[in-house]
This record gives C-alpha cells, sequence and structure tokens, in this order.
C-alpha cells in the first residue's frame, strides 16, 4: 500500500507492522499482560452513539480551539511516546514539525530518543512529558535543562510508579537485549527489515536518549534501557512532589494518568493546570476502566477549575468528537501518529492529521453543530 492509499489509522497500522523489526511494532502496539484495557479503551468509545441533526446551517464549521492559552486548529494533540525516534529516523522531530504545521502541540516523551533541545531548534514552543525519576538529583538536573528553553506545557505523568508487565514484549524478545542470544534475536529482526536498518538504525544516529543520556548513552541497547528504567521509577512519588516540579518549572503543568474523581481533586489541590484522563494506552493496569468511561467523573470533579483532556483509543476525528461529547476539551494520540510515522514519516503525521481535522468537521456537520467546544458531558449515548 503506498502512503497516499492509506485511509484510516488501521492502514497506517498494516505499514507499520510490514516496516518495522517485531520487536519494535510489539513495544508500539502492544499493553499490558492480556491487553484487556487497550481492548476496552477500543470497545467502549465504539459503543458510544453521536446524535445526529439535520437541516441546521453548517456551511462553516470551526474546529479551532483554545486550550492552556494556546491556539489548536482542532482540539487534536500529539501525546508524549518513549522510543518513538526509533519508528522512523529522528521520528520525533519530524512528527514535532508535522504538528506545528498542523497548528497543534507535540509532547516530547523524557524517553524519546531526540533531546528536547534538538525539538526545540527544529520547531519552538512544543511540551515536554516528564517521569519524576527515583534519582531527585538527575530529574532536576533534567527539568533545568528543559526550563531553559521555555516549552509552555509541561506534561507529569503520574501513573507508573512501576512499569506495567507486557507479555508481547518477552515474546519478541524486546526485554531480552542484556543477554547475547536476545541481542542476536533483535539483530535477525532488524536485519529482516532492510528499509528501516538503512534509515533509521545507520542514518538515524545518534541513536541516543536524548533527555537521560547521560544515565543510558545508547538506544541501541534497549536491554541496558529496560534494566536502568527497572531501577530508576519512582514508587514513591505523591501529590505532594507536584511542589517538586512546580519549584523547578515556570510554565503549565498538566498531570497524566488520571483516572478516578478523588485523584482529579487531589491534583487541582495540588495546584495542577489541567488534567489527561488515561490509563496509558492499557500498557500499565490490565483490568482498569477505559478512558472514556472514566473521562466524565473526572470532567465532573475537575467542575471547570482547568481543563480535562484524554488519551486512550483515539482513532478517528468521531472518536474525538465522542470525547468531546464527553466533557473532554481535547484529546491526544499515542499510537495513531507512531503508525502514521513509521509508515511515512513527517509525511504520514501530517496525512493522518489532516485526514482527522476533515473527520472532526464532517462528524460536526452531520450532528449540526459548527463549533467545539462542544455540549457538557452526556451528548453521546
Amino acid at each position: 500500500m503506498r502512503l497516499v492509499d492509506a485511509a484510516g489509522v488501521a492502514d497506517y497500522r498494516a505499514m507499520a507492522r510490514r516496516r518495522l523489526p517485531r520487536f519494535l511494532f510489539d513495544y508500539f502496539d502492544g499493553a499490558a499482560i492480556a491487553e484487556g484495557t487497550a481492548a476496552r479503551n477500543r470497545h467502549d468509545l465504539d459503543a458510544l452513539a453521536i446524535e445526529q441533526r439535520v437541516m441546521v446551517d453548517v456551511g462553516t464549521v470551526d474546529p479551532s480551539t483554545t486550550i492552556l492559552g494556546q491556539r489548536w486548529s482542532m482540539p487534536v494533540a500529539l501525546g508524549p511516546v518513549g522510543l518513538a525516534g526509533l519508528a522512523a529516523r529522528r521520528g520525533e522531530v519530524q512528527a514535532a514539525i508535522a504538528a506545528r504545521a498542523a497548528g497543534l502541540p507535540f509532547c516530547l516523551s523524557t524517553y524519546g530518543l531526540s533531546a528536547f533541545d534538538e525539538v526545540d531548534r527544529a520547531t519552538e514552543g512544543q511540551w515536554f512529558q516528564l517521569y519524576v525519576l527515583r534519582d531527585r538529583g538527575f530529574t532536576s538536573d533534567l527539568l533545568e535543562r528543559v526550563e531553559a528553553l521555555r516549552p509552555p506545557v509541561l506534561v507529569l505523568t503520574v501513573d507508573t510508579p512501576v512499569s506495567g508487565v507486557r507479555y508481547r514484549d518477552r515474546r519478541s524478545g524486546l526485554n531480552a537485549g542484556t543477554t547475547l542470544p536476545g541481542k542476536v534475536r533483535q539483530a535477525i529482526q532488524a536485519a529482516a527489515h532492510p528499509r528501516w536498518l538503512y534509515d533509521v538504525a545507520l542514518r538515524g544516529r545518534p541513536l541516543l536518549f536524548g533527555s537521560i543520556a547521560p544515565a543510558v548513552p545508547s538506544a541501541s541497547g534497549l536491554g541496558d534501557f529496560w534494566a536502568w528504567l527497572g531501577a530508576n521509577l519512582e514508587p514513591c512519588l505523591t501529590w505532594a512532589d507536584v511542589d517538586f516540579v512546580r519549584q523547578r518549572f515556570s510554565g503549565r503543568i498538566v498531570v497524566k494518568g488520571v483516572m478516578d474523581p478523588r485523584d482529579a481533586d487531589a491534583a487541582i489541590d495540588a495546584g495542577v493546570d489541567g488534567i489527561i484522563v488515561s490509563n496509558h494506552g492499557g500498557r500499565q493496569l490490565d483490568g482498569a476502566r477505559s478512558s472514556i468511561v472514566a473521562l466524565p467523573g473526572v470532567v465532573a470533579a475537575a467542575a471547570g477549575r482547568v481543563p480535562v483532556m484524554m488519551d486512550g483509543g483515539i482513532r478517528s476525528g468521531v472518536d474525538v468528537v465522542k470525547a468531546l461529547d464527553q466533557g473532554a476539551t481535547a484529546c491526544l494520540l499515542g499510537r495513531a501518529w507512531v503508525f502514521a510515522l513509521a509508515a511515512g514519516g513527517r509525511a504520514g503525521v501530517a496525512q493522518l492529521l489532516a485526514d482527522l481535522q476533515r473527520e472532526i468537521v464532517v462528524t460536526l456537520a452531520l450532528s449540526g453543530r459548527t463549533t467545539v467546544p462542544l455540549h457538557q458531558a452526556g451528548t453521546s449515548k
């Protein structure tokens, strides 16, 4: 399939599956244990219906919105995805440029291959996602480097005190890279994808974890990364640590990983500027509720005090409108943009975003609406 013929995230996923080594595709595509939460994210979105209205003037539909002081061309952002720079050559930079051209935010993961300064040089004003690590000195140094570039928003991910158990990563050999058999297995998978090997593994160098390179220099040693990650996730993180971040970052802080109204109250009491309802795409707690089911309760608890966004299973403009109908101010994409990146680099992400915007406009028009934000939670049934 040619990129121009791809119609929807399922097509980009199929292209990504063909182009990436198995251990990378399964990392992006997989989820925790039996992957039930990831499946529930999609099932519960599909179960919602949009009220169709007719005989309304929809000659002009404007999907743009203003969130956290920024004007977005539509209520969609590119959320943080670790290792995304292995999906395409300097992948995070390509995706950030595509997002900026579309008038949307891009959020770089702490575990991206590109450092924030590389993304900032390519396109200013993007977001940074932070994991507070066990080594608070290292975290402080990282925040100092990020703060120097003045990103408008810091996304603080709080749902990862420990890493979820992912069977697919074991089966694919992703976590076995510290052993000689594991390294050989990954090398064989890479060699079976010569286009990726040439374009990413060779031309995409340096293959570093840009933001954490002082601790984990080489992204080609994924086994070393997983070992480091297991030893450095912070299991003792509490809401008091928002102040730790606030003292080191002057922009807006959005907390990602809230699924319970009680946690929404605690987050707002801790002084955050926004909330992202997220179960980490089902990659952490298998058996958790879907993000779309959790969303209305968090919106009610927030009571308009801060914007509430969501991620988890968003694959189309129809999904975005359903989330807005349930009270979200915007949606973050994860797997969707990485699949498009793997399928076609910057052009793939740009095509995905253009298609999403058209789908949002058409869905709004066919449901008798011309602007966002939409109604309060409860419009979709």
